[in-house]
């Protein structure tokens, strides 16, 4: 299942990524926010991360630059969290890093941009190999 979210500065992004899966038919819970309003972007990524734990899923965070949503995402258990900004980024994030949530920027990425990257992270998988035992020492760090 895949969960998107949202604050304030990311809300127009969200809402043109929303339209995109919607023509690919892709299913997603939108956990927020629904406006251009102020919000505080670590209470949608709390939304977000803690669906995406519970459901084994994937999830999109979008915030003016994606920094904030990013460290946010990273501070829960379970969370790979990638802020990506490019084709490039997005695809690693998912081979190499194996990442479970896509952080984005709505100020700084043109739609185009936010929406081939979306496609490529939806669409690439985990190489697995040498990435495991790199991906399972980051895990680790949890526990410390």
């Amino acid at each position: 299942m895949l969960f998107i979210g949202s604050d304030h500065g990311g809300y127009k992004l969200k809402e043109e990524i929303c339209n995109y899966l919607d023509e690919k038919k892709i299913k997603y819970n939108d956990l927020g926010t629904y406006s251009e309003e102020s919000c505080d972007y670590p209470d949608i990524a709390k939304k977000v991360c803690e669906d995406v734990v519970k459901n084994n899923g994937q999830g999109i965070l979008v915030c003016g630059t994606g920094i904030g949503m990013s460290m946010s995402a990273n501070k829960y258990k379970g969370i790979k969290a990638a802020l990506c900004w490019n084709e490039f980024t997005a695809e690693m994030s998912r081979k190499h890093n194996n990442a479970n949530v896509l952080c984005l920027g709505g100020r700084v990425l043109e739609k185009e941009m936010a929406l081939k990257i979306v496609e490529i992270f939806l669409n690439t998988g985990f190489e697995a190999g040498r990435h495991e035992r790199r991906i399972a020492k980051v895990m680790e760090i949890e526990n410390c």
